[in-house]
């Protein structure tokens, strides 16, 4: 057996390893998707917003407050299911074309690792909310969501590791400049996920 055949049989077992420790069929697309749902969203509440003369510019916006925060909260929630959406069909065609199963161990534990973070943060921005603390929403969501990915890329692709780390600097970011809520929301959700998407859809093939 000659040298070559060495190091080929070497990068065998290491790609063995990588599929059976790591979920590789995530969707760069999705996460293209993502960021322009985002990017949407942020226009519609800014548009909202702007009605009040909330740092967002002035407007003559004569619907109740308690009717515009529900309206805001309904947009983030809409691009959030359809983000969800995107990413469950398109990384499931993704693993079918890869001859990978989307539900397996390894899937199922970036799942547990990415949806516990979440959850904690979203009760927690619930009570942000509860409490009237709604400057500190968006800096709340990006450190979050920055720390689920960062958790769950120990199963998958070392992109989200890289992606995550960026969220939560931006969070920390959005706290120092204080009340851009919206401009941050815009790098993290929508910027950061369109360049994300973009490097991982070219260099994975995805």
């Amino acid at each position: 057996m000659t040298e070559k055949d060495y190091l080929k049989d070497i990068s065998d077992i290491k790609d063995i390893m990588n599929k059976s420790t790591r979920f590789l069929s995530l969707s760069g697309m999705s996460g293209i998707l993502a960021g322009v749902y985002a990017l949407i969203g942020v226009y519609i509440g800014y548009k909202l917003l702007s009605g009040y003369g909330t740092g967002y510019g002035g407007g003559t916006n004569v619907m109740p407050l308690v009717i515009l925060e529900i309206v805001v909260l309904t947009v983030a929630l809409v691009v959030a299911l359809l983000s969800i959406i995107t990413a469950f069909i398109l990384t499931k065609k993704r693993a079918k074309k890869n001859n990978e199963k989307i539900w397996t161990p390894v899937s199922k534990q970036l799942l547990l690792h990415f949806i516990i973070p979440i959850l904690t943060g979203g009760a927690f921005v619930l009570l942000l909310i509860y409490r009237g603390y709604y400057g500190l929403i968006a800096p709340t969501t990006l450190i979050f969501y920055g720390v689920a990915l960062v958790s769950a890329s120990k199963f998958t692709l070392s992109w989200v590791k890289y992606l995550g780390i960026m969220e939560i600097i931006l969070g920390l970011l959005s706290f120092i400049f204080f009340g851009n809520g919206l401009l941050f929301w815009a790098l993290g959700f929508g910027v950061l996920h369109i360049v994300y998407g973009t490097v991982m859809h070219f260099k994975e093939g995805n």
